[in-house]
C-alpha cells in the first residue's frame, strides 16, 4: 500500500475512532440517565403514589438512542459476540476470508437497514407521527437509527479496506 493511501486510511480511522468515541459518551450519559429516570420513576410510584406519566416511552425511547449511539463504538472497539471455534481449523486464509466475508454482509444488512430507517424518519417527520402517551415526536429517534447504523458501515468498510490492505497480517 502506498505512504498516501495508508495516511488517507488512517486518517480516515482516527476520524471514525473520534466519531464513535463521541457517540459513546452521549450513550453513557444516556444509560445514565435511564438509569435515573427508572430509579425516580419506582420511587415515585411506590413511594410517592404519584407515577411519572410516560415513563414507558420515555425509557424506550432512550434505549433505542442509547443503543443506536452505541453500536458503532461497540463495532469499532470489536466487542460484539463472536465465535472463534474454528479459527484453527480454516487458518489465517480462512479467517480472512471469514474477516473480509462478515464485513461485507454486515455493510449490505445494515446499508438496508439505514435505508429503511432513513425512509421512516422522513415519512414520521412529514406525518407527524408521535408516541401515544406523551405526543413525542419520532422521527429523530428514526434519524438516530439511520445515523448509527450509518456511522456502523463506515466502521465496517474502514476496517474491511485495512484488512485487505494488511492481507490479515493484523490479527485479532
Amino acid at each position: 500500500m502506498s505512504v498516501t493511501h495508508s495516511k488517507t486510511l488512517r486518517s480516515l480511522s482516527v476520524i471514525t475512532d473520534r466519531a464513535t468515541h463521541a457517540l459513546s459518551v452521549v450513550a453513557g450519559v444516556l444509560l445514565l440517565a435511564m438509569v435515573v429516570i427508572i430509579a425516580w420513576g419506582v420511587i415515585s410510584r411506590y413511594f410517592l403514589g404519584a407515577p411519572i406519566l410516560g415513563l414507558n416511552e420515555i425509557v424506550q425511547l432512550n434505549a433505542v438512542a442509547l443503543a443506536m449511539l452505541a453500536l458503532p463504538y461497540a463495532t469499532s472497539s470489536g466487542v460484539h459476540v463472536r465465535a472463534d471455534i474454528f479459527d484453527r481449523l480454516i487458518g489465517w486464509g480462512g479467517r480472512f476470508l471469514g474477516d473480509i466475508l462478515t464485513r461485507c454482509l454486515s455493510i449490505l444488512v445494515l446499508y438496508h437497514l439505514t435505508e429503511r430507517a432513513w425512509y421512516k424518519a422522513m415519512d414520521a417527520l412529514e406525518f407527524g407521527d408521535t408516541t401515544n402517551m406523551l405526543a413525542l415526536p419520532l422521527w429523530p429517534f428514526y434519524a438516530l437509527m439511520a445515523f448509527g447504523m450509518g456511522l456502523c458501515i463506515l466502521v465496517f468498510a474502514v476496517q474491511l479496506i485495512t484488512i485487505i490492505a494488511n492481507r490479515g497480517a493484523g490479527d485479532d
